[in-house]
């Protein structure tokens, strides 16, 4: 049975970048993001949520709200022909809006059609633009799944690139085009998340859709294999699901450190790195009467560690059920 998300949980999920640009930042020449204050490397939601969208649509065949899609001239869609497409009624035909007398009539027309459509408005809310007859109006959504920004947890070196392209400069010329870019060599970034039950029942979202939500991280982040995304692997997922109403940890990012023998900028790899995790079996342990279970996920060559000693993840803290996650 698909029920509406009656537990919140948070989502700790790490991954790292091996020689790319995990985010590059637009007015500053696509360069990865780098907090100048700490020297670590700085990831919006808005990528991560991207990539969760791009695996939903891509590999699981769900309907997107927020995507890239042109005319038959190559003109981009905007926001509010977008809504239009769910302007259809029960039998899937388009509505003309002329037989609408208001625009809340084609908002709650639009909201139905997109919630009961689109997984990622389900997800992470939206606000959706309409207008009827000059007189606008918006659709708002607020999205029971939240992530903060990620940050590596460690200080990053920053390397520019560059190279010649295939292609001659100009129209009868002898030189070849240059490409230049910002990567890093390495990085290991942590995002933190909350699913929110009592959001969830504004926008509908269900227990598969968490489940793909959960699904796409891991796999989304895997298939990451453009150009300038080639080279990220998830490394760690935890889903910690409570049974006490309105509660939560918070702060799950806060209770993992990096540790390695060499100093943050010369890391390159997975196995240069431990990840201690002490701090938060302590506290998971210290609420493990208000927690249901703890689903997870582990890539092999991440060691991770309890009091100085490497510890599976099903028996990182006692007193609380663990189920690993399968796909």
């Amino acid at each position: 049975m698909n029920s509406l998300v009656k537990n919140r949980s948070e989502i700790l999920f790490i991954y790292d970048v091996t020689d790319a640009n995990p985010n590059g930042d637009p007015v500053d020449e696509n360069k990865p993001r780098i907090d100048e204050e700490t020297g670590v490397n700085v990831v919006t939601d808005v990528r991560l949520k991207r990539t969760i969208r791009d695996y939903l649509h891509d590999f699981k065949k769900e309907e997107i709200f927020v995507r890239e899609i042109r005319d038959e001239d190559g003109y981009l869609q905007d926001a509010k022909m977008r809504a239009e497409d769910f302007l259809v009624d029960q039998n899937g035909e388009k509505i003309d809006k002329k037989s609408l007398k208001i625009v809340q009539e084609m908002e709650q027309v639009v909201k139905q059609n997109v919630l009961n459509n689109c997984i990622d408005v389900r997800l992470f809310g939206a606000t959706i633009p309409v207008e009827l007859d000059k007189k606008g109006g918006s659709v708002t959504l607020t999205g029971p799944t939240q992530f903060k920004l990620g940050r590596s947890l460690h200080k990053v070196d920053m390397t520019y690139i560059k190279g010649t392209g295939a292609f001659a400069s100009a129209p009868g010329k002898e030189q070849f085009t240059f490409r230049e870019e910002y990567i890093l060599p390495y990085s290991l970034i942590v995002f933190y998340g909350v699913v929110n039950e009592n959001a969830a029942k504004t926008t509908n979202l269900t227990e598969d859709d968490v489940d793909l939500l959960i699904e796409a991280l891991w796999n989304g982040t895997k298939n990451l294999i453009s150009r300038s995304k080639f080279g990220q692997m998830p490394r760690l997922l935890l889903q910690v699901i409570y049974k006490e109403d309105d509660y939560h940890l918070g702060e799950l990012d806060r209770f993992v450190k990096l540790m390695s023998d060499k100093r943050d900028e010369e890391i390159r790899d997975i196995s240069e790195v431990r990840l201690d995790a002490t701090q938060l079996a302590n506290r998971l342990e210290e609420v493990k009467e208000k927690i249901e279970e703890i689903r997870y996920k582990k890539d092999e060559r991440l060691v991770l560690e309890r009091d100085g000693r490497a510890v599976n993840v099903n028996t990182l803290a006692k007193g609380i059920k663990f189920e690993a996650l399968e796909f």
